[in-house]
This record gives C-alpha cells, structure tokens and sequence, in this order.
C-alpha cells in the first residue's frame, strides 16, 4: 500500500489529541461509575466503536493508495526564439555586472522553465545570425548563451528588421508545422531601431508570431565601457550615455498580441514574461503513458462517516436507572 499524504507528525498528534480527549471522557466515566452501577461491556462497545472510525479518518487523511493504473499524459510543446541584442550599449553598466552579463544570467534561468520546448538564439545589432537552432537541447542552447558577446556581430547600428525576418523564416520552413504557438522573446536596450522593422509586422501576425520584448537598461542610463576607456559621442566629444528607450518595444509587443517587461536593479519582470509565455496554447506533441497509483482513501473515509453516523442515531446505553 502506498500512502499519498505521509505526514507522520500530522496523524502522531491527531492521535494524541484523541487519545487525550478520550481518556478525558473515560475519566468521567469513572466518576460517574463510583456512584451509579455502569454496564462496563457497553462502554468498552462504545468506546471500539469511536477509536474505529476516529482510525479510519486518520488512514483516509493519509490517503491510502491500492493497486496501479495506466494513466495517458499528454505532452505540449512551443517553440521560442531568443533573439538578443549585441550592439555596443549593451555592455553599459546601469543593470550590473554590465546589461548583456544579466541577459546571459536570465536566459539560463528562463531556459529552465521551459525544458518541454524548443529554444532558439538569434543575435543581432545590424545584421543577424541563427546562433542556435531551435532545439530540445538545453546543454546546447546554454553553451550558446556562455559564448555571448558584442564582438560577435559588427555594431553598425541597430537593425531590427533582419533577427525578426531570420525569425520567421525558420518557424515558416519548420518541419513540424503542427507546432501553433511560436514566440520570439526580443531582448534589447531600444536604442537606435529605426522604422523598418514596421513592416514585417503584418507576415508575423499572419504567421501567428507573437513577440515579447524585455527591455533592459534603465532610463537614467549610464556611460558605455570599450576596454579601458568609454566610448565617445562624436556630436559632442562627451562618454556617449545610453538610455533604455522602450517605445519601439512596447509598439512591437502590442502589435502582435505579445507583451512588453523589463529587468533592472529596480524592475523584476521575468516572472511576469515567463507566465505570459506559459500561457500561450502549444500543440500537442506527443503523449506517453505513465504507471499511477490508484488512491482508494474514499472507502475508507464512508466506513469511518457510518460508524459515525451509528453511533449518534444508535446511542448505547452504558447506566442502569
């Protein structure tokens, strides 16, 4: 027998409070049998009767499980493509230890909320690369994520537009079409976008593409390191500031149905992103059968509200008038 509910401790002091009770009340009965005559065999009736089914509750409680049965578990499944932002202001220092260093930490931690999916990186500043296919593989999608950094893209400018076309290219020549929840997760500081990414938005929503963007930086923003020194805004010979700019963001989000967070050392949204792509429907990619035991605390819990149910409509008689 295999108990669902172990919790010694739970039916140790339910056992004791009865017994306490219980000896309260066959005290009182000792009372009472120094001064009228008391039919002791009815008492010891009465008092079986209740330490039975009070037994009862406490194995029903413990949720007693008999045998095993064959149970179908359906397993879901969504592919997600990452696409970070590696252009030169993402090594600014206003979310410590620098923005993309807290990109990497987040990655791997949101990586393990979705071990059922497929997880995919693209990387990008003004052009775009498929660093990671979309893949089970969770070893590989974090080595992956170990080996970022804004050398590996030329830092030209910011174009948005070629990670999202590279996106939806690889979910259009998937070759498991049944999959109906895709997602790009953007991931950037905003800065420098520009307005041609306008007009994919149309084919992703065709496509059923939703995008959610995490906007990381702050807007008191900060100064943006290049080795020993900081890089220099030309228009004004000054360290160049860099300010999370979230409006292009919050736009893309919107527009495709997805949803807009951000991380800093003041903002925690991750969780908030996390749910919100659980919450989209994935299809179904397989089941399994898996062995489970059959919980049979029912039986032993209408025993125990009959025995109950005799002794308050059947009281024994345990004094002689």
């Amino acid at each position: 027998m295999i108990w669902a509910y172990p919790d010694g401790k739970l039916i140790f002091w339910l056992a004791i409070i009865f017994a306490l009770l219980y000896a309260i009340y066959l005290y009182r009965f000792y009372l009472i049998n120094k001064r009228l005559k008391v039919k002791k065999t009815r008492l010891f009736l009465k008092m079986t009767l209740r330490v039975s089914y009070f037994i009862l509750f406490l194995i029903a409680l413990s949720g007693p499980s008999v045998g095993t049965s064959m149970k179908e578990v359906k397993e879901e499944g969504k592919d997600i493509f990452f696409v970070v932002d590696l252009s030169q202001s993402m090594n600014a220092t206003d979310i410590g230890p620098t923005r993309l260093q807290r990109v990497k930490f987040e990655l791997k931690n949101m990586a393990k909320q979705f071990a059922g999916d497929r997880l995919g990186l693209i990387i990008f500043s003004s052009e775009a690369f498929m660093q990671c296919p979309l893949t089970f593989d969770q070893n590989v999608f974090n080595l992956h994520i170990d080996g970022l950094n804004t050398s590996l893209v030329p830092n030209q400018g910011t174009d948005l537009l070629a990670p999202l076309q590279l996106a939806k290219d690889k979910f259009t020549s998937d070759e498991r079409p049944e999959m109906n929840s895709k997602s790009i997760v953007l991931i950037s500081d905003g800065e420098d976008f520009g307005d041609n990414f306008r007009s994919i938005i149309g084919e992703l929503n065709d496509k059923g593409i939703k995008i959610f963007s995490l906007g990381v930086g702050t807007t008191q923003g900060s100064t943006i390191p290049r080795g020993n020194s900081l890089i220099i805004d030309p228009k004004t010979n000054q360290p160049a500031i860099t300010r999370l700019e979230a409006s292009n963001l919050k736009y893309l989000a919107a527009q495709t149905e997805g949803g807009y967070f951000e991380i800093s050392d003041e903002n925690q949204e991750i969780p908030d992103l996390i749910a919100a792509i659980e919450r989209q429907e994935g299809a179904i990619t397989g089941s399994r059968m898996v062995e489970a035991s059959a919980n049979k605390y029912f039986y032993f819990l209408l025993a125990a509200l009959g025995l109950a149910l005799l002794d308050m409509i059947l009281p024994l008689r345990t004094i002689n008038l």
